[in-house]
């Protein structure tokens, strides 16, 4: 199975440079895609890009990509193309059979643990419980409250008639007072 290799340097600013702040790492992507489709001759669904050089593009945000990037492209006899950031290898993203078997060897040891630490602690809530049911003085009686009386709705409108109704001083301007005087 051959393969070939190559290491490129890419240029990225001239794809990006007219593109708004908010969209320039995206335009940078579509860039690097283009300039690999071109030069390794590959069909853009046979492109894959490196966790390793995905994070450096968008390390600074989606605003501020890197002006270039140093990569390696590897092309398969398949016609795959990866692409991987200059000095780290692809990694093969995890198939999902694969996922579980690691995580089916984990869980068994991971229950074990959980159990025996399930054990230690109900034992220290245990202890806990009867040295604070030791401890804690018996609380006092708290006395019910007490609701103030009201008076009903037909006592209440008795007492309002009853009151005498304040008398209002007419507004009159101090002009006309000293006229009046």
């Amino acid at each position: 199975m051959a393969t070939l290799e190559r290491t490129y340097n890419v240029p990225l600013r001239k794809g990006f440079y007219k593109a708004p702040k908010y969209r320039k790492t995206k335009k940078a992507m579509i860039t690097l895609r283009e300039f690999l489709v071109k030069h390794m001759k590959c069909a853009a669904e046979n492109l894959k890009i490196g966790r390793k050089l995905n994070e450096l593009l968008w390390e600074r945000g989606y605003k501020y990509p890197p002006h270039h990037v140093k990569l390696t492209a590897i092309k398969t006899d398949d016609g795959i193309v990866k692409a991987e950031l200059f000095g780290f290898k692809y990694e093969e993203p995890i198939k999902s059979a694969e996922k579980e078997e690691k995580a089916t060897k984990g869980k068994k040891e991971t229950e074990k643990e959980v159990k025996d630490l399930k054990e230690e602690l109900d034992k220290v809530v245990d202890v806990k419980k009867i040295e604070d049911t030791e401890t804690k003085p018996e609380k006092k009686e708290k006395k019910p409250r007490v609701k103030k009386e009201t008076l009903p709705k037909e006592e209440n409108v008795v007492a309002a008639e009853e009151k005498p109704k304040k008398e209002r001083k007419p507004r009159v301007k101090k002009a006309a007072e000293e006229k009046a005087e």
